[in-house]
Parts: structure tokens; C-alpha cells; sequence
């Protein structure tokens, strides 16, 4: 029999997930199966899952096809009326052993129940299912899964559930094993990484755990966490900023809009001024301190104005790396009841911060040219400084290993060493 077909859509911990999931399907020696981990974050997102799904069925006759993933948790009845698709697991069920001893492939002929998807809601613990080493060399920890806020434009809470963290032992033994693998570097990963530590005893916070991990594995490389939300940054995660140069100087952060208005009917907790004294202030303790960001295009009841003031965040923030997601209405969430920004102008405003963030980007590989970093080697001949960006070298460099270059240039969206 044929092993199993995976494909991941969305986010980097579905990836992560994946490779746990891998393991699992071995374990219970699954074959002969298509395995697609989905996304729900948009409704463009829930469109390319179907399509993935009709791709791999055609290109794998016969095969049973199993859908997981937040579009399954989300709306599982869309998956199974599709005539491809076999079961469809939820996201508590796809990180069980259990689940995946009844998804044998003899198990599924003539299968009644295709849905096996329970209350996400009720989980209260992080899956114990640890891997060490998903990455080829840089190494990705899920420290949290879930999230107890209710933005109103977003659906993933009710694909991922409540907040729930991995205690910082776990967390700690896991990254001593992947550095004995010879990991150079670790991201830290989750639905809502700043809420870390809320749900376990004494409420450590996000910067407790960092300065932990670099005091407990002390020949730990590079450290970085995944995307934040800084209204939730604490004073240790601030404190390891300023005095703890293995922590790396490069945040991507949940802002989503620059105007107040926009920001109060997204249910951010967050105002323009916030973001912007975060960014000042991080960068402060850390000069070489560079953003990433998520900014939406055209939430509903956005004027020309407010969208300006989303523009302009670009700048008053300094952001480098732009993540720009046209608004998509999720059914069940209270902003897809609110008055919509017509199509062609949600689109004309997304090209427009995309633009913005381009020419951003374009400064900031400028500014690198005469300056030498450490590059992590991610290929022979492609690595990313201690800022994520990407460098191409013209000669081969020892792959997994950190190599002092000097940046001679930047071409397109990357810089030449």
C-alpha cells in the first residue's frame, strides 16, 4: 500500500500539526489515504481547501480522503456532502492517537459516519503530541493553541477553542532535545502566543517563558516567537528585548487597522496610539528591532479616511514585512452583519498596502547593504539574518549553520551576500 498523501493549507502551526499528524498516521500504520489540513481563517481560504480536496482525489483514485483542519472544525457538514471525501476530523481529533487507529484504510470502506468532530469548546489542555524537529533547521514549538477573544471579523476561536498553554517544563525539555539535534534556532508558535501562561498556575506570562528557555538552554542559538498581539506584551517579554540578544530582533504583530474606529467594531483591545508606542518603544530597547504586520483591507463601515489612517500606519509604526488580507465576511461572526465595503474598493485598497508594504520592504533591504549578519542557513545557498530576511549567497555555505556575510546588495525581495 502507498503511504499517505498530506497537504497543508494556512498557517504555520497547521504545518506544524501536519508533521505531528504524520507520525500518528504511522503509528497506526495508515496508508493508501489523502490527508488535507485546512484552513478557515477566509472564506477565499475555505474555496482553495474544496479545490485542494477535487485536486488530490483525481490524482489519487480510490483513495480514502480524510479532511481535518479549522474549515472542518468550523463548518464540517461542507466537507462531508462533498461526494470526495471520505471522513472529516476535527481539530482535537486529528492530534489523537486513537483517532487515527480507526482511520485505517480498511476501516473506511463502506463507511456511514462521516463526521467526527466534537466541541472544541470543551477542551481545556494543549495536545501532548510533541515533535522534535519539524523544520530542516529551524525548529517550530506550539507553545498555545486557541484564543479567548472574539474579534468580530474572525472565525478560528471556533476552530481552535479556548486558550490553552504548554506548560514551560514541557515546553523547555522539548527545545534541550531539538538543540541536541543541532537546531540552531526555535520559533515559538501559537493561535495566540501573547495569552501564554493565563490558564496554568501562577499565570507566567509569555516573556516569563522566553527568559526561562534562554536561561535553561543556555547552547540555544536563536530564539524567535511567532506572531503577537503587543497590547499583551508583558515587561520580561520587554526586558528580554532590551538584554537578550539570542532572542531575535523581529515581531510580527496582530494589528489588523490603524484607525480607532475600525479597530473598536473589530473588538481589537488595542488603539492606534498603542500600536504605535509599542513599536517606539520596542524599537528603543532594540534599535535593529523590525515588524512584521497583518493589516485587513475594507472591513465593513471603512471610509477613505479610515483606510488612510491604515495606510499611514505603515509609517508611523515602521513596518517592514505586510501581510495584507482583503476583507472576507465569515458566516456566524457579528462583522459579517455589518455594512460591506463594496468589492472593487476592498480590492483597490488591499493593492494599494501591499504597494505600500513593497516599498517598505525595499527600504529596509537598502538599509542592510554594507552591513554584515549572522545568516542562518536554511539551503546551500539561501539563509535569513537575525531580522528574517532572506539572503542569497553566490557560493555554497554549510547548511543549519549560522555564517557571519557581508550584504552586498538587494535584488527583488531579498538581499545578496
Amino acid at each position: 500500500m502507498t503511504a499517505p498523501v498530506f497537504s497543508t493549507l494556512g498557517c504555520r502551526l497547521n504545518a506544524y500539526e501536519t508533521e505531528a499528524m504524520k507520525e500518528l498516521a504511522a503509528g497506526a500504520g495508515l496508508t493508501g489515504a489523502v490527508i488535507v489540513n485546512t484552513c478557515a481563517v477566509t472564506a477565499e481560504a475555505v474555496r482553495k481547501a474544496k479545490q485542494e480536496i477535487r485536486k488530490l482525489a483525481r490524482e489519487n483514485p480510490g483513495a480514502a480522503v480524510i479532511v481535518t483542519g479549522c474549515a472542518a472544525q468550523t463548518e464540517p457538514e461542507t466537507f462531508a456532502a462533498m461526494p470526495e471525501v471520505t471522513r472529516v476530523i476535527g481539530n482535537t481529533e486529528k492530534m489523537q492517537a486513537q483517532t487515527w487507529a480507526t482511520l485505517r484504510a480498511p476501516d473506511l470502506i463502506g463507511v456511514t459516519e462521516k463526521v467526527m468532530v466534537d466541541d472544541i469548546m470543551s477542551v481545556r489542555e494543549t495536545a501532548g503530541h510533541l515533535i522534535d524537529g519539524f523544520g530542516r533547521h529551524r525548529a517550530y514549538v506550539q507553545v498555545q493553541n486557541g484564543c479567548d477573544h472574539r474579534c468580530t471579523f474572525c472565525i478560528i476561536p471556533y476552530g481552535r477553542g479556548n486558550s490553552r498553554s504548554v506548560p514551560a517544563g514541557v515546553v523547555v525539555e522539548q527545545i534541550k532535545r531539538l538543540v541536541g539535534k543541532g537546531f540552531a534556532e526555535v520559533v515559538l508558535t501559537g493561535v495566540d502566543l501573547t495569552s501564554w501562561g493565563a490558564d496554568l498556575p501562577g499565570l507566567p506570562r509569555l516573556g516569563d517563558l522566553v527568559m526561562q528557555i534562554l536561561r535553561l538552554v543556555p547552547d540555544l542559538a536563536r530564539l524567535r516567537i511567532s506572531s503577537i498581539d503587543s497590547i499583551e506584551a508583558d515587561p520580561a517579554l520587554m526586558g528580554a528585548i532590551a538584554s537578550e540578544p539570542r532572542l531575535m530582533p523581529h515581531l510580527h504583530l496582530s494589528l489588523q487597522a490603524g484607525d480607532d474606529m475600525i479597530l473598536k467594531r473589530m473588538k481589537r483591545r488595542h488603539l492606534r496610539d498603542d500600536a504605535i508606542a509599542f513599536c517606539e518603544e520596542a524599537r528603543r530597547l532594540r534599535p535593529d528591532m523590525i515588524f512584521g504586520a497583518d493589516i485587513i483591507a475594507g472591513f465593513p463601515t471603512e471610509t477613505d479616511d479610515m483606510f488612510a489612517n491604515s495606510l499611514k500606519l505603515i509609517d508611523d509604526c515602521s513596518l517592514t514585512f505586510l501581510h495584507v488580507f482583503p476583507y472576507s465576511a465569515r458566516k456566524g461572526t457579528p462583522a459579517a452583519r455589518m455594512p460591506a465595503v463594496k468589492g472593487p474598493v476592498v480590492k483597490a485598497r488591499a493593492a494599494q498596502l501591499r504597494a505600500a508594504g513593497d516599498a517598505a520592504l525595499q527600504r529596509h533591504l537598502a538599509a542592510q547593504i554594507g552591513q554584515t549578519h549572522a545568516i542562518l542557513m536554511e539551503g546551500s545557498r539561501m539563509g535569513r539574518t537575525e531580522q528574517f530576511t532572506e539572503v542569497r549567497f553566490e557560493v555554497d555555505q554549510p547548511e543549519g549553520q549560522i555564517v557571519a556575510a557581508r550584504i552586498m546588495a538587494a535584488a527583488g525581495t531579498h538581499l545578496l551576500a
